[in-house]
């Protein structure tokens, strides 16, 4: 009967972990706020961020930059692309939001820090599931990748969501 108890128990604790509410509105810009309430002030671009991290191993840093992939099952990870730089994965401190999934080609304000990580095959494969390629795509993934990353506090979406058109 325990065992029954601590499993309910389990599973609610994990599904108000997976919770998204949805976002806070930026008093600042209007525009929906996800996590941790941010500012726009001070964001560099995330080229400008690429060149002043160098081979810092970790970057604290507000950036500025262009979704170019959403993962397509939650929203729980993003990619920020910007022409002639690596593109940087985008996670989401304590899985506590995600974004939503039709934000690729918008430009978003993030909080956190970029760090460089070697994410092995397994999660590269996961991702790319989460991304939508096809099964010969995933199957051809065999070698772990060293990747830019950040792990973003609080993220402003620039852009109002549907809802709040």
């Amino acid at each position: 009967m325990l065992k029954k108890i601590l499993f309910v128990l389990l599973i609610g604790a994990s599904m108000m972990a997976c919770k998204n509410d949805p976002p806070k509105i930026s008093a600042e810009t209007g525009f929906p706020n996800y996590g941790a309430e941010i500012s726009i002030d001070g964001a560099m671009s995330y080229s400008e961020m690429v060149d002043k991290m160098g081979d810092a191993e970790k970057f604290p840093a507000k950036v500025k930059g262009k979704v170019s992939e959403v993962c397509k099952v939650k929203g729980c990870w993003m990619n920020i692309s910007a022409e002639g730089k690596e593109e940087m994965m985008v996670n989401f401190k304590d899985y506590a939001f995600f974004m939503p999934l039709d934000i690729a080609g918008k430009e978003v304000v993030m909080q956190g820090y970029a760090f460089r990580e070697l994410t092995s095959v397994k999660d590269l494969k996961h991702y790319a599931e989460d991304e939508g390629l096809s099964q010969e795509e995933i199957d051809a993934i065999t070698e772990p990748e060293q990747q830019l990353k950040f792990l973003a506090d609080g993220v402003i979406l620039l852009e109002k969501t549907k809802e709040m058109k």
